[in-house]
């Protein structure tokens, strides 16, 4: 039987509804990479003929991890948010903001799976130096961290990067959580999550010192992950060394597992922060989507998703795929 799960987050229903697997479509064989144009080399690639110099580098541990500019940038200039009105209900401003790149491999076919300790370390800390500029810019309100990997998933180059989006507003989806937070009458959502699943384990993925993995209760999609710092810090650029590195290996070995059950699965990968010059309540986190069904009508049309694999299986999967790999 079917059943319908509230998500805390966002005050939303999801249905979790394992008998829709049985249907021969799902889980359909995805296109693997994203398709090179041979005639441009990759710009983030040594020697590519487009190579765009560095916003900040970290040379003095991985000189292939560094921040570029986009190209082509969602968010540009630094003009605080101004709204102009067109008639009663046409609403307008610019689109003013950051828009960077992490480039966090210098293997232009390598995965978040395959970096060191050391290389997710330098990633984690690059990022958090580039969280703490953002919020030192007074028309930046909210940056955006995320990871697009697969065509499926929005990826349109290959090498591996991350993108920064630095925008002058905060998204609904960041106010929703803030006020989520704020109605958490116990504490707060995520430190009683992590409280709960460690004595259930029926959706822990994985735990280290410093955070824990799961596929959450109300999770979505199949194989959903939500990765909580176990320090309840409201801003990533608050957490310490020693916390990013550990989530940072976490998040290489969660999507490793994924790559196991389901080989080079499409993913986003979602950072949630507070916004920069909010002070809470709020909890750090980081949203791991694979991208293994297509959102269709009733979902777009209801905003209520539909899981087709228990979290409790999909953990259970992905604790496997760990333990094989020890």
């Amino acid at each position: 039987m079917s059943q319908l799960r509230l998500n805390p987050l966002t005050g939303r229903w999801v249905t979790i509804v394992s008998s829709r697997a049985e249907r021969p479509t799902d889980f359909a064989p995805r296109t693997r990479a994203v398709e090179a144009d041979a005639t441009r080399p990759c710009p983030f690639c040594a020697g590519g003929a487009e190579a765009v110099p560095s916003i900040s580098t970290t040379a003095e541990f991985d000189p292939n991890v560094c921040i570029v500019p986009n190209r082509y940038p969602a968010f540009q200039g630094d003009e605080s948010l101004a709204v102009r009105n067109f008639g009663p209900v046409h609403v307008q401003a610019e689109a003013s903001g950051i828009h960077e790149l992490l480039v966090y491999s210098g293997d232009h076919d390598a995965s978040l799976a395959d970096l060191s300790d050391d290389q997710i370390a330098t990633v984690m800390h690059l990022l958090r130096k580039r969280f703490v500029e953002h919020a030192s810019e007074p028309h930046v309100r909210y940056t955006q961290a995320i990871v697009n990997h697969g065509r499926e998933a929005g990826a349109s180059l290959a090498h591996p990067h991350a993108q920064l989006l630095g925008m002058p507003f905060v998204p609904g989806e960041i106010l929703d959580e803030e006020r989520a937070f704020a109605r958490f009458a116990g504490g707060c959502i995520l430190c009683a999550t992590v409280e709960a699943e460690l004595v259930d384990g029926a959706r822990v993925v994985l735990a280290n010192d410093d955070c824990v993995v799961v596929c959450p209760f109300w999770g979505g999609t199949p194989y959903e992950l939500l990765v909580i710092p176990r320090s309840h810090e409201v801003h990533l650029q608050d957490a310490g060394a020693g916390e990013l590195s550990g989530v940072g290996r976490a998040l290489r070995d969660s999507v490793a597992a994924l790559n196991k059950v389901h080989s080079d699965v499409a993913f986003n990968l979602i950072v949630h922060t507070a916004p920069h010059h909010h002070g809470g309540p709020f909890h750090w986190h980081i949203h791991l989507a694979p991208k293994l069904v297509t959102v269709a009508g009733f979902e777009m049309g209801t905003g209520v998703m539909f899981n087709i694999v228990p979290p409790e299986d999909a953990a259970a999967d992905l604790r496997a795929a760990i333990a094989a790999s020890v």
